[in-house]
């Protein structure tokens, strides 16, 4: 905790940290000094006090800072409020958006990697990308029977105080920034119910004669989670147009995968106002997963097309031939929004209402471009009110949120409540006190009577397996055709609609 004997030594390293960082000029030394006073609401300043022989971190500095600003009742002790500081803090070594733009696209010239390494580690050296809050999320993989399906529980994103939570209740929504994806969200201060943005910057670059951004996710589920999203504000939607983007991002980024999430509530993601894609340089398990079945499609004699062997519906379609992959990924996506098959449980409307629609993801493989569709359904039904191809009841203990992009690939976001309430599970197991909940008994004692429990046995162990089973189930409740014989007959089946 920063004392009032030494904020000014803090302040005195913390610019100095800039300056050798290159993100502050010597000349801006004054100029940074007083800004940083501004925001901590100190009026005076020791000037001639000399730089620490070794600087600490600059986010430990930061916390001291902040610290400091909350023990002087500069601010108010919420997340939000502190989150707010840090991000004006950081932004005193962030630089403008126009510097960044010339840094990145002058390293892109070099190599596109080049360009993406300065651009993400900006983003975590400023705290824009929250590194010490993603280093608590627990992950672990599961060995399923179609590859590693990777689990995360996420700890990252702050809990709200509910102190914070009765002020944001009585705050008008200002409107602006007109969502959480929109370009003026950069350098944006945020609000009690909004997040702090002072620090975010975004790439600009053309993407098919349109103006998009690319930015990092702050609270990153892998490596070098990223964002591509559109400078208008205009409703996602699949189309033509989307495998052309897709294809035009790693075709600029081509060590980055991209994907979009499915344009209908249910099976779609949580932002379905902004048309953007997620991307990043991660290899799923979906990506390992090899074709169990090879068809053509006419009149595409250069597309390699086959089925995933995955617990989804995945169609993977190959070619060097960009513009014939797009053609060929538009027909898919066409034919699959008007197919029914009453004896396989698949309408595609109910009256005007559409149901199906499709997940996909693109990426480079070699010299080829490659694509994975996703097929999905959001109808639900009297015995599946939340989705017939959504997690059933009984895995929405562990996970009954929507299944988008990044869980159709193999990793599970699963919930932080399940951190308390494993452990919890755990102690059952062993016959020990515990509090375990309600919708966790049913599946507790099935996993009791699996196995017996000693000293020797890792219970742990045991309990995170049985979570990647459940995220298993979850796939194959979300696959619109199940892995069976009969659901494969019936993929087929719509398969041949696209050979002829």
């Amino acid at each position: 905790m920063a004392k009032r004997e030494n904020i000014d030594q803090l302040i005195t390293d913390f610019i100095e940290i800039g300056i050798q960082q290159r993100e502050i000029d010597p000349l801006d030394k004054n100029l940074k000094t007083n800004q940083l006073l501004y925001l901590l609401g100190k009026e005076d300043f020791i000037s001639d006090l000399s730089v620490s022989l070794l600087l600490p971190e600059p986010l430990a500095v930061l916390d001291q800072l902040v610290d400091y600003a909350v023990n002087e009742g500069v601010i108010e002790d919420f997340p939000a409020t502190r989150e707010i500081l840090e991000a004006e803090i950081m932004n005193l070594i962030t630089p403008l958006t126009s510097e960044v733009n010339r840094q990145f696209w002058s390293r892109y010239a070099s190599s596109p990697k080049q360009a993406t390494d300065y651009f993400y580690h900006l983003s975590q050296a400023n705290d824009y990308i929250k590194t010490r809050q993603i280093a608590k999320n627990t992950h672990f993989e599961y060995a399923s029977p179609f590859g590693p399906l990777e689990i995360t529980i996420n700890l990252s994103k702050p809990e709200k105080d509910p102190k914070q939570i009765a002020l944001a209740k009585q705050t008008s929504n200002a409107g602006y920034p007109t969502c959480l994806l929109c370009m003026e969200n950069e350098g944006y201060a945020g609000r009690i119910d909004y997040p702090a943005r002072s620090n975010h910057r975004i790439v600009r670059m053309p993407l098919n004669d349109e103006n998009w951004g690319l930015q990092y996710s702050p609270y990153a589920y892998y490596n070098e989670h990223c964002i591509f999203l559109s400078a208008e504000h205009k409703p996602m939607k699949l189309e033509k147009a989307t495998f052309e983007k897709i294809l035009g991002i790693v075709e600029q980024f081509p060590h980055y995968f991209v994907g979009s999430n499915a344009d209908l509530p249910i099976v779609g993601g949580s932002i379905l106002s902004h048309d953007h894609y997620q991307g990043g340089r991660h290899t799923f398990a979906m990506e390992r997963a090899e074709v169990n079945y090879s068809f053509s499609l006419e009149g595409f004699s250069s597309v390699q097309a086959g089925i995933l062997n995955w617990p989804m519906s995945v169609i993977r379609l190959k070619s060097q031939d960009k513009a014939d992959l797009i053609d060929a990924a538009t027909l898919v996506l066409e034919q699959w929004r008007d197919y029914s098959d009453e004896e396989a449980g698949i309408l595609s409307h109910t009256k005007e209402v559409p149901h199906n629609t499709i997940t996909p993801i693109a990426r480079r493989s070699g010299e080829d471009f490659e694509i994975d569709l996703v097929l999905r359904n959001n109808r639900t039904s009297s015995e599946f009110p939340d989705g017939i191809y959504h997690p059933h009841p009984d895995v929405q203990h562990i996970k009954k949120e929507n299944i988008g992009l990044i869980e159709v690939m193999g990793l599970a976001i699963l919930p932080p409540r399940l951190q308390a309430e494993l452990q919890e599970v755990e102690l059952y197991l062993r016959d020990e006190p515990n509090k375990i909940a309600a919708y966790h008994q049913e599946w507790a004692d099935q996993l009791k009577e699996k196995a017996t429990f000693d000293a020797a046995m890792d219970v742990h162990h045991f309990v995170m397996e049985a979570v990647g089973e459940v995220f298993l189930r979850v796939l194959e409740d979300a696959g619109v055709y199940k892995q069976t014989v009969a659901g494969q007959v019936a993929f087929k089946k719509f398969i041949q609609t696209l050979s002829h």
